[in-house]
């Protein structure tokens, strides 16, 4: 019986080259993420040879930034924020507004309107929590206190990114000429819904969905509270996005944070982890395909002012900043090394920039290479972090200090 067999196609073409390529790149000490982006590359209609599916990868991709939010969710800490606020918080406030300047400052340069080239410049300034987990945690840095600290960073950075997520849309009304009444109407509406869906989630959803979960895991069945964790994630990621007028990425990750103060969120987080990293590969894969190669060849002064904003602009902010505040020179080598690059939040708010007319898909573009040079160019900052830490007193590789004992169990 004849069938069409695009999702299939598009599902194995993705898995298959996306798994070769970020084995390829493992073994290369790269981060997997740049095999992914590869992959799509491949498949993409910028490259010759066969073509996946772009608007079923497209929704897959949805599937994947709903399950990454979620899981961002889960890992929120307010306790691990608290600990570090005193660095953290400013730092990674100043170091994104450092960014975006910079990048505005360049697209503006480049042609760009304000409102792309303010975009421009916030997509800049969001590291990868992907790149940045495993580079701390390849270097058992994790519970030091450089390692919390630049976690710390992240988490703020991450709330940044889903303000934005909710505002970029907003932007979007400048562009069509209404009016600035209508404007601030429009902002304060769709405010007032947001608020409206993060108190309901707070009084209703911390009581019912914790309940729930409880109740699940009272079949004893790890299929059941596995699905029960997606459908959460995905219900009220569309609760979000069909009652309240919110993204579907803000409702994920408000039902992470809401399950993560559950006695079952670190299960949830658990359970729910294979597949959000299948859809994650997805959501990799088709960045890549939108991905137009020929712009490195056809824009390269573009494309190294954006790496130069990334590698150099970001890690001088954080360096500066950790300096002020008396940190240890190897402890902010160490943070400014793992800021030195952009990932998946960058992805995500391009994307959401190009559907609303905001960024152009050459200005896209431009970040997906400043994304993919900065990610392969990350292990050799690290090393020039090392270098410098060694010269500076001989002292072991940048964050290698000792690390912060836990606290005791109960």
């Amino acid at each position: 019986m004849p069938h069409d067999d695009s999702l299939i196609l598009t599902l194995v073409a993705g898995f298959v080259l996306a798994f070769v390529l970020g084995m390829l790149a493992n073994r290369l000490k790269l981060s997997p993420l740049v095999g992914y982006l590869l992959a799509g590359v491949a498949v993409g209609p910028f490259t010759p040879g066969w073509v996946a599916d772009v608007s079923l990868a497209g929704q897959l991709a949805e599937i994947g930034v709903i399950l990454l939010m979620f899981g961002v969710g889960l890992h929120f800490s307010p306790a691990d924020l608290l600990k570090v606020r005193r660095v953290a918080v400013p730092g990674a406030v100043v170091q994104i507004a450092v960014a975006t300047v910079l990048g505005w400052g360049v697209g503006r340069l480049l042609g760009f309107s304000n409102g792309e080239a303010a975009l421009f410049g916030l997509t800049l300034s969001v590291a990868s929590t992907v790149v940045l987990l495993r580079a701390i945690e390849e270097r058992k840095a994790l519970k030091t206190e450089a390692g919390q600290i630049a976690v710390g960073w992240l988490i703020v950075e991450d709330l940044v990114m889903v303000i934005a997520l909710v505002l970029v849309p907003l932007m979007a009304l400048n562009q069509v000429g209404t009016s600035p009444g209508g404007v601030a109407l429009q902002i304060g509406a769709t405010l007032l819904q947001i608020a409206v869906f993060i108190a309901f989630m707070m009084i209703v959803g911390s009581r019912v969905l914790p309940w729930l979960l409880v109740r699940i895991a009272h079949t004893k069945s790890r299929e059941l509270f596995t699905l029960g964790v997606l459908a959460i994630a995905l219900g009220i990621a569309y609760l979000a996005y069909a009652v309240f007028g919110a993204s579907f990425a803000l409702g994920a990750f408000v039902a992470g944070v809401v399950l993560s103060s559950s006695p079952l969120g670190h299960n949830a987080a658990e359970r729910s982890l294979p597949l959000r990293d299948a859809f994650a590969v997805l959501f990799f894969v088709s960045v890549g395909m939108l991905f137009d190669p020929t712009v490195i060849v056809e824009r390269p002064l573009a494309v190294v002012a954006v790496v130069l904003i990334v590698l150099v602009g970001k890690s001088a902010a954080a360096l500066i900043i950790t300096s002020l505040f008396k940190l240890e020179k190897r402890s902010s080598l160490m943070i400014a090394a793992s800021l030195a690059q952009i990932g998946e939040f960058s992805f995500i708010l391009a994307g959401v920039g190009v559907s609303v007319g905001i960024m152009a898909r050459e200005t896209h573009d431009l970040v997906l290479a400043g994304a993919l040079i900065s990610i392969l160019a990350n292990p050799f900052v690290f090393r020039l972090a090392d270098w410098l830490a060694r010269k500076k007193d001989d002292g072991p590789p940048a964050g290698g200090e000792e690390e912060i004992p836990a606290p005791a169990q109960a």
